[in-house]
């Protein structure tokens, strides 16, 4: 009775149960998420609305809905040639950075080597360095090796988006695993490369799989990059590009752009979903310790 009564006068009101005050945490998180998510539902219901009903006030569901916008996207604003440019940028950019960045990770996470501090840094500095100060520089090496209008400069320039965190990633990860297995290897004759990729490797795959879903979504969103490589060459645009060529200058084909949209968005939605556990899994194992 008296450590109730204390509970209660400290904060002037009778205090919450656990169980309270979970729901009231889950109703705020409830109403946060649906202001995200209301944005996405908007645009998949207007993208089944002809252009002149979008914003119409009819509500949020459409009183008769079409599917007209997706095939005007998908075939004549040629949506279908942008998807497969994205997933060819996407799978190549996400091949090439999971394996570059696990072998750097690697050897900065378990080798001690001259430099390696200063290394770190150099890395993190580059971490400040915007965007828009290396689209020059990359293009022009691209355009010096011959691939500054093709797909793969397309997908060469995706893979530097993101590089220096997914190193740091997986050097966080490594770093962690015991010793005793790099031991035991190099008694059984196992060399630091074979050990990599037969032992350490495949134990990272919390950390392989959030490298794979991050790299994911910055090389299928990515639009400054492919914005300007593909301007001398429109048919190796990336889906986030072709959205834009809906705005034209006098007129907005807004059922058009709605419904690329959704067909740019959704893709990785379901990745997401269908990994979110390893995602998490993965990212709280880089910090942990």
């Amino acid at each position: 009775m008296r450590s109730d009564a204390v509970e209660k006068d400290r904060g002037g009101l009778p205090a919450l149960s656990p169980r309270v005050k979970r729901m009231l945490v889950s109703i705020v998180l409830a109403a946060l998420c649906a202001i995200w998510v209301y944005p996405l539902i908007w645009m998949l219901f207007a993208s089944l609305r002809p252009n002149a009903m979008i914003f119409a006030d009819e509500g949020l569901i459409p009183s008769q809905p079409t599917l007209e916008n997706y095939a005007r996207a998908w075939t004549e604003a040629n949506m279908g040639s942008y998807f497969f440019n994205t997933l060819f940028v996407t799978v190549g950019s996400v091949i090439l950075v999971t394996i570059a960045t696990a072998m750097m990770g690697y050897v900065l996470g378990r080798s001690s080597f001259p430099g390696r501090a200063a290394l770190f840094g150099l890395l993190v500095f580059t971490l400040f360095v915007p965007q828009g100060y290396t689209i020059i520089p990359i293009f022009e090496l691209l355009s010096s090796l011959g691939l500054g209008q093709s797909l793969l400069g397309v997908m060469l320039a995706t893979t530097a988006g993101s590089f220096v965190i997914f190193v740091l990633l997986f050097a966080g990860y490594f770093s962690q695993m015991p010793d005793e297995l790099e031991e035991a290897a190099r008694m059984d004759g196992v060399g630091f490369v074979k050990t990599f990729w037969f032992v350490m490797l495949p134990l990272s795959k919390p950390i392989i799989v959030t490298v794979i879903v991050m790299q994911t979504l910055y090389a299928w969103n990515d639009f400054l990059l492919p914005l300007v490589i593909t301007l001398a060459n429109p048919s190796i645009r990336t889906l986030s590009v072709g959205v834009y060529a809906f705005k034209g200058e006098n007129f907005i084909d807004w059922g058009g752009m709605m419904a690329a949209s959704a067909i740019t968005i959704i893709p990785v939605v379901i990745l997401f979903l269908l990994l979110q556990r390893y995602f998490i899994d993965g990212l709280a194992g880089a910090v942990k310790g």
